[in-house]
């Protein structure tokens, strides 16, 4: 059974679209009725909007297999005094969601992520901090891929904040026991008997997504299609703990290996 990633493993980071394999490979799990949950940091676009989009260029799979962090904002940050950080898209869904955005005197300083964060917004972020606001993360991703550069995830900033002001954070996508923990609920509905164990993680974020993942007793499978161009970049300095399982260069050679083990 699979969590599997987005961003970086199911779709390119460049051009949005499939990644060598994706497609394929979920046609397998579907076929041979093989749990599985698409787990996903959007923040950009609303989730029925971000699921939509998959489906729209060719992801073949239920919303029911879907989660994504905004699915559990709701529940872990009240919507009165958000100073929220990100794209624009991402302020732009707060508000469709009845978040009031707040840069006077917020309760909660809320980050994601976009590629031009700049030190008076860091300055800012840190006034409220050390204000008594709470710091939320959307997820902990640990570098940012668009347009052929590579950028601080919202796990580096949380990282550098925390530093800066002793204040501690929560997380409310990837890696986040509890993220993972609603994933583990929605797989249920697929096979009541998982657990943690049965899991295989499939992520291009081996510091963020499959760290969490390790720590919780799941399987995983990195593969280098988005973050990083190759597993030597960054698996020889993982603490052993934290080592992938398996490594490949996309989900396809995942597809072929799986295919091979069957016969």
């Amino acid at each position: 059974m699979y969590f599997i990633d987005v961003q970086g493993t199911l779709i390119s980071d460049s051009d949005k679209m499939p990644i060598q394999g994706a497609k394929e490979f979920l046609e397998y799990l579907n076929t041979h009725e093989i749990a599985y949950m698409v787990v996903t940091n959007n923040t950009k676009k609303s989730s029925n909007d971000f699921y939509n989009y998959l489906r729209s260029i060719g992801l073949n799979f239920e919303q029911s297999h879907y989660l994504d962090p905004l699915m559990l904002l709701e529940s872990r940050v009240a919507k009165d005094g958000v100073a929220a950080y990100g794209a624009p898209e991402f302020l732009q869904t707060l508000q469709k969601m009845g978040y009031r955005l707040d840069y006077t005197a917020p309760k909660t300083v809320l980050v994601a992520i976009k590629e031009d964060f700049n030190a008076d917004e860091y300055a800012q972020m840190i006034d409220f901090l050390l204000s008594g606001a709470q710091l939320v993360g959307m997820h902990e991703t640990s570098i940012y891929a668009k347009n052929g550069k590579r950028y601080p995830g919202v796990g580096a900033i949380l990282k550098m904040l925390e530093f800066a002001t002793s204040c501690r954070y929560e997380v409310v996508g990837k890696p986040s026991v509890a993220f993972y923990e609603e994933a583990l609920e929605a797989l249920k509905k697929q096979n009541s008997a998982v657990s943690f164990s049965d899991i295989i993680m499939i992520s291009d974020d081996v510091k963020g997504d499959l760290g969490g993942a390790k720590d919780l007793g799941m399987q995983t499978y990195f593969v280098t299609s988005g973050k990083y161009r190759s597993a030597q970049e960054i698996v020889p300095f993982l603490p052993k703990e934290h080592q992938p399982d398996k490594i490949y260069p996309h989900m396809e050679a995942i597809l072929e290996d799986i295919s091979r083990d069957k016969r």
